[in-house]
């Protein structure tokens, strides 16, 4: 009786000891079950990815437009200085007893087209030189602001060499891993157009 009591108490504590090792095991087994099937679950996977790269998609997005942009508009810049300024190089401007804001007012119907404020945006430096190497292009800013105190119009006589500038501040909106496109004070891009020519001998005066 005492042999059969202890082969039952064996295969009891047998039992209970396989019921831990299986329990112990499951509870090891959940977390590695439950994550793979996280893993292979994918709804939303999209709208997550999406999210992941929206930021620097959009942002590069509109660094390459404003980019552009601030091209084009310097080449529109470029193209009114050298329209406006055959007005000067023929001597129609001088003929026509053309002021500085007449002048402007050349230029802003070369600009016409909405991409500039004209008004009070463009301004205007028209200065006569003895010589091509005496020419000074550079712009006049101080302090990173535009200085428009010392702006000229002295669009000279035939034969004089003269340099028409146009100046306009362009404001930057975007700017890509802090390198901005704009060198003057508050977010503005300073566009810069030069005409540098010699005028027309249309009269008998000389420089």
């Amino acid at each position: 009786m005492v042999f059969r009591h202890l082969s039952a108490v064996s295969k009891v504590a047998m039992v209970e000891r396989i019921r831990s090792q299986i329990a112990a095991r499951l509870r090891r087994l959940l977390p590695a079950r439950a994550a793979r099937r996280f893993a292979r679950h994918q709804k939303g996977a999209a709208a997550v990815e999406f999210a992941l790269v929206a930021v620097p998609f959009l942002a590069l997005t509109f660094a390459i437009i404003e980019t552009a942009l601030v091209f084009f508009a310097g080449q529109t810049l470029e193209s009114a200085a050298s329209e406006a300024g055959r007005l000067i190089m023929t001597g129609q401007a001088q003929s026509g007893g053309f002021s500085q804001a007449d002048f402007k007012t050349a230029v802003c119907n070369s600009l016409a087209g909405g991409l500039f404020d004209c008004t009070s945006g463009v301004y205007v430096n028209v200065t006569t030189y003895a010589s091509f190497g005496a020419v000074n292009n550079t712009p006049p800013v101080a302090n990173g602001q535009l200085n428009t105190t010392n702006l000229n119009y002295t669009p000279g006589g035939p034969n004089c060499i003269v340099s028409v500038q146009l100046f306009y501040q362009w404001p930057i909106y975007v700017s890509l891993l802090g390198d901005s496109l704009s060198n003057l004070n508050g977010g503005y891009r300073l566009l810069v157009a030069t005409s540098v020519f010699r005028n027309e001998p249309y009269g008998p005066a000389a420089c």
